[in-house]
């Protein structure tokens, strides 16, 4: 049976291990930036002086890009998918449901209400610190879902944003984004440093960089998508487990889904391939292939409901 507490402390670990992770990488590319400034400028491709500010140099846009993502992420997400803040008046039961499982959850302040203008049944939270959070959901989701299911999905959103997932994603995000920043410097100094004296060391600065550029190119968005994998799929059992134990009626939840599941138009309009990791189900079309399995970011849904309903598939 999967520990609740055991598993914010792996997301904690987790969270050091990507971050130093990203780092190392950040420094690595730091390190080419002052090989090129070395080599061409000084003559000498690995000038310790030139490497050693590139390498602080980066790390500090880095840092700052992140801290920048960190403060802002939640925000552009919100407008990103079209999410707006949800009027008291208009949705009572929302606020309220959302308010009394913040304290059952035994969170200092419950999460902002926004909703999606759309027929879709889908829901996500976002949130760099509990205590600044968000729930987003559809209004098809409010429209067609009773509130015994619209409560469990609350419970499982929040459930993300008490265990602490949000933040390992958003970490993750703009640990990625920073490294395609620096990536994108990379060839710019590469491209407009001056190219003079030894053709064949040039020629060979040049070959490496536009290897390394490319390699950073292709890998950081696939390191991004690698990390939404392994954790969004295992977080979506724990957030199902322990959105159930918050209301402490699983089935309704579980009948949550199986409509998520049936819903004729999935789509979510303003969804993207950077967003799609937080919604509670795929917000686009459903589409059953082996590489469609392999990279997504959410467990087969009839898994969940099976789960949650205590039954073996």
């Amino acid at each position: 049976m999967v520990n609740l507490h055991d598993e914010i402390r792996s997301n904690k670990r987790k969270t050091i291990f990507i971050f130093i992770s990203f780092f190392l990488f950040i420094g690595i590319i730091g390190a080419t930036i002052g090989i090129i400034l070395g080599g061409y400028y000084t003559g000498n491709l690995f000038n310790p002086s030139s490497i050693i500010f590139s390498i602080i140099m980066s790390t500090l846009i880095a840092f700052l890009y992140i801290l920048f993502f960190m403060k802002s992420g939640s925000k552009m997400i919100l407008k990103a998918t079209g999410a707006t803040e949800a009027s008291r008046s208009q949705f009572p039961y929302l606020y309220h449901t959302t308010e009394a499982l913040s304290l059952a959850a035994g969170m200092k302040k419950p999460p902002k209400c926004y909703i999606i203008k759309d027929t879709a049944l889908n829901a996500y939270a976002t949130g760099f610190k509990e205590e600044d959070s968000y729930i987003v959901v559809t209004t098809g989701l409010i429209d067609k879902l009773n509130r015994q299911e619209l409560e469990g999905v609350l419970a499982h959103e929040m459930s993300h944003i008490k265990n602490k997932d949000i933040k390992v994603m958003l970490l993750a995000a703009g640990l990625v984004g920073a490294t395609v920043l620096l990536a994108d410097i990379l060839f710019r100094v590469f491209i407009y440093s001056p190219r003079g004296g030894n053709n064949d060391r040039d020629g060979k600065i040049v070959f490496f960089v536009f290897i390394f550029w490319l390699a950073l190119i292709i890998l950081a968005p696939l390191v991004g998508k690698l990390i939404q994998m392994a954790i969004s799929r295992r977080r979506e059992f724990l957030a199902d487990s322990s959105g159930a134990l918050l209301t402490r009626y699983p089935e309704g939840l579980a009948s949550a889904l199986e409509k998520i599941k049936n819903d004729p138009d999935p789509l979510v309009d303003n969804a993207n391939k950077a967003t799609a990791h937080l919604f509670i189900s795929t917000p686009f079309r459903k589409k059953k292939s082996f590489l469609t399995n392999l990279f997504s970011t959410h467990p087969p849904i009839d898994e969940r409901i099976a789960k949650l309903r205590g039954k073996k598939i």
